[in-house]
């Protein structure tokens, strides 16, 4: 057990390749071992489990659903059977800190700080607690580090002097922080806290050298955006706070430099703009220990790493419950994990005068609609859309769920209206909303509305391998630029080659053209980028009958029904394992004949939602990507 859920947090190994590359509780009434039974899957409920096998099995079973409150009733029922089980009590412990459970878990913590397997876990969160009762002598006594990881040595100073600030020794801990020696990525982090803590006890000249040195640091911006981010957000409202209205405004404009059309910066200069002194977002001890945490968190978030991401964020949530960007990365990682009740509860916790609150308003709107609650989720980013009509990912956010849901004549009229609120000089970011057009009026078969909109989209960004599949399959499809077309969709392939969709595109461009072997090496290609996926191995049995593979053929036609394809797509594949393709007319090739059943591509898998609604991240975040497309909104699938 202890292999496969204790292992899997807090690895310092982890953060330090990710560097190099440049790259309270969950809801109030858990489950806990000590509660009234709890209602569990399939019906089944705590009271059903009437042996430890079972209930630890059960309990695995909730661990890998990361249904962790779950979870954590199963473990301590487990225990009930077998009390001084070591590896139970860890599970149980974890379980706890992943549901939010976090003064639960530090009983278990004082318990298990002697065992070696989850020693960096016992240490951190004991340390937490010492910081959060005010007993700040014992924190920076557990705190105390001398181990050689790189990530566990920068973790622990960090907290030891936002221990020694709360108690009232801030310059001396500001001297430690500057003293830490270490590898070059730590400097984003050491200045961000230096900044911070210079600012919270008052020492505005040393707060404003060590923010604008966050703010210049592009390299460890991309290392740590989410930290980036706050330290724009910190300078800025100490030069509002000092009085120093243009400064503050350079703060946030040379933040939208980094990443642009961030919302909260346009939230806080709308505040400074009308004269306000928005308050700094760390203050307390407790408020900069947790911010340590959340910055090394979102350093870490990336894909497959979001269970060690997860860990870092509900301990920083024990100490600053209320942080706003941290709610918003919880709810993106419940999100991805399919868990999408949990994460509009994450999202309305973000509180209304917060400039982060947009930011919620739109990845809750998106996840009404994931629930299934189409109605809401309109009605929620209409209004949004009618609160700020000047704000583009509101139309965006509603097109993703307008494309979710097959409605492309209302999808067309939404971005009809955002190009309005654009106005004549479109940014190279608004490509997305351009792009997303076209889509609406090639589903809608105007096609001669849609394709000046993706030629437009390709002018603001001409290096978009989506746009590039897009216009390039199109084209081939409909026989038209042929080849232009297939040099779009190749150059598609070189920026993404990994993508299995753009990979078919291909392929199937090739089939179109009649160049069978060809698309055969290129859809068996994508059949291994893309397993599973009904269409991709359809057209590899379309493929395969062209060049007389006539058993694999069928094999591969078997598999796409296997993999329940689309509704309109499945009669056409019985229709040809029954009689298979229609010859080719002497002299013809493909493109010119069209082969009966034939269907179309899918260019490209949709992205992830992002936290901002803005642009996918490669797992959630707040931070925007500026040269990434737009909320999934389901471009990629041309039926």
């Amino acid at each position: 057990m202890r292999q496969i859920f204790a292992r899997r947090f807090l690895s310092g190994s982890a953060f330090a390749l990710v560097a190099c590359l440049g790259l309270g509780s969950v809801l109030t009434g858990v489950a806990r071992a000590e509660t009234a039974p709890q209602p569990a899957a399939d019906g089944f409920t705590i009271d059903d489990v009437d042996s430890f096998s079972g209930a630890y099995l059960a309990a695995r079973t909730a661990n890998a659903d990361r249904d962790f409150p779950l979870a954590v009733a199963l473990y301590g029922k487990a225990l009930r059977y077998e009390p001084n089980d070591k590896e139970l009590r860890e599970s149980l412990m974890l379980s706890h800190f992943m549901a939010g459970n976090f003064v639960e878990g530090v009983k278990l913590a004082r318990d298990l700080r002697k065992d070696p397997a989850v020693e960096r876990i016992t240490t951190m969160a004991r340390g937490l607690d010492a910081i959060r009762t005010r007993d700040y002598k014992e924190a920076e006594k557990i705190l105390a580090y001398k181990g050689p990881n790189d990530l566990d040595r920068l973790t622990n100073a960090l907290l030891v002097a936002w221990a020694r600030m709360g108690a009232g020794r801030g310059k001396e801990a500001i001297a430690q922080i500057e003293a830490l020696k270490g590898p070059g990525w730590y400097a984003i982090f050491k200045n961000y806290n230096i900044g911070a803590m210079a600012a919270a006890i008052g020492d505005t000249a040393k707060a404003r050298s060590a923010l604008s040195s966050v703010i210049t640091d592009r390299e460890g911006g991309a290392t740590a955006p989410d930290t980036y981010l706050r330290a724009v957000m910190a300078l800025a409202t100490l030069e509002a706070r000092d009085g120093n209205r243009q400064k503050a405004m350079d703060a946030i404009a040379a933040g939208d430099e980094m990443i642009t059309n961030y919302a909260p910066f346009k939230a806080l200069q709308q505040q400074i703009e009308k004269g306000e002194k928005p308050e700094q977002v760390i203050r307390t001890a407790d408020q900069g220990a947790a911010s340590v945490l959340f910055s090394i968190g979102g350093a870490l978030n990336r894909q497959g790493a979001q269970d060690t991401v997860a860990l870092y964020l509900q301990l920083s949530r024990a100490l600053y419950p209320d942080a706003a960007d941290m709610l918003i990365l919880l709810g993106g990682i419940a999100e991805a994990n399919k868990q999408n009740d949990l994460a509009i509860s994450y999202y309305k916790l973000v509180k209304e005068e917060s400039p982060m609150r947009r930011i919620s308003e739109l990845q809750l709107g998106l996840a009404l609609a994931e629930t299934g609650k189409d109605k809401e989720a309109r009605d929620h980013l209409k209004g949004l859309i009618a609160s700020d009509p000047a704000d583009i990912r509101s139309y965006l956010a509603y097109g993703s769920v307008l494309s979710d849901a097959k409605d492309y004549a209302e999808m067309a009229d939404n971005y009809d209206k955002a190009v309005a609120a654009i106005g004549p000089t479109p940014a190279k970011s608004h490509w997305s909303v351009f792009f997303q057009r076209g889509i609406a009026y090639e589903r809608l078969k105007k096609w001669d509305q849609a394709e000046p909109n993706f030629r437009k989209a390709l002018e603001l960004n001409p290096d978009q391998p989506q746009v590039l599949n897009y216009l390039g399959y199109s084209w081939v499809d409909m026989n038209r630029n042929l080849q232009e077309g297939l040099e779009m969709i190749k150059k598609a392939v070189e920026l993404k080659p990994d993508d299995g969709y753009i990979v078919d595109s291909l392929g199937w461009a090739y089939y179109r053209l009649g160049r069978f072997d060809e698309a055969v090496e290129e859809l068996e290609r994508a059949v291994q980028l893309k397993a599973g996926d009904a269409t991709i191995n359809d057209h590899l049995g379309d493929a395969y009958w062209r060049v007389d593979r006539k058993l694999e053929a069928v094999f591969q036609w078997r598999q796409a029904l296997a993999f329940k394809p689309e509704a309109d797509l499945e009669p056409k594949i019985r229709e040809k394992l029954e009689n298979g393709l229609p010859a080719l007319p002497a002299g013809e090739n493909a493109a010119e004949a069209k082969p009966e059943g034939a269907p179309p591509p899918q260019p490209s898998q949709p992205e992830q939602k992002p936290a901002d609604g803005n642009a996918p991240a490669p797992a959630p975040s707040t931070t925007p990507d500026p040269a990434a497309p737009a909320p999934a909104v389901d471009p990629q699938k041309k039926s």
